[in-house]
């Protein structure tokens, strides 16, 4: 079955899934992080699945490479981002966050290496 959409896309669903879980997790952060982390970390967030969608619609394979390293590098922020949040905030699991994360790169870095 051929994808219709971008929202057919498996990467795609994992990434908005991914964003939602972002959001979630950083209404746990201090008021204070609403303008540094908080909106670093969602803003990465919604830039994958966002860069994603924009790839899907580009017709020539380097626009849509460039739209997906741009998700790949987006996602490599979040991932720097969360690793900072662990050492402030111990007691908020980012476990699944970044299992998702993890995931999501090792599928893009496949459609970047093809």
């Amino acid at each position: 079955m051929a994808t219709q959409s971008f929202k057919d896309l498996i990467v795609w669903q994992k990434s908005r899934d991914l964003a939602v879980k972002v959001y979630k997790v950083t209404e746990q952060f201090p008021k204070s992080e609403i303008y540094g982390l908080v909106n670093q970390m969602r803003r990465c967030a919604i830039s994958i699945s966002s860069n994603i969608a924009e790839s899907y619609h580009r017709y020539h394979l380097k626009d849509k490479q460039r739209f997906l390293s741009i998700a790949f590098g987006s996602g490599a922020e979040l991932e720097s981002q969360v690793e900072i949040a662990k050492m402030l905030y111990a007691n908020i699991d980012f476990r699944e966050t970044e299992n998702d994360i993890t995931e999501i790169m090792k599928i893009l870095n496949k459609f970047l290496t093809k």
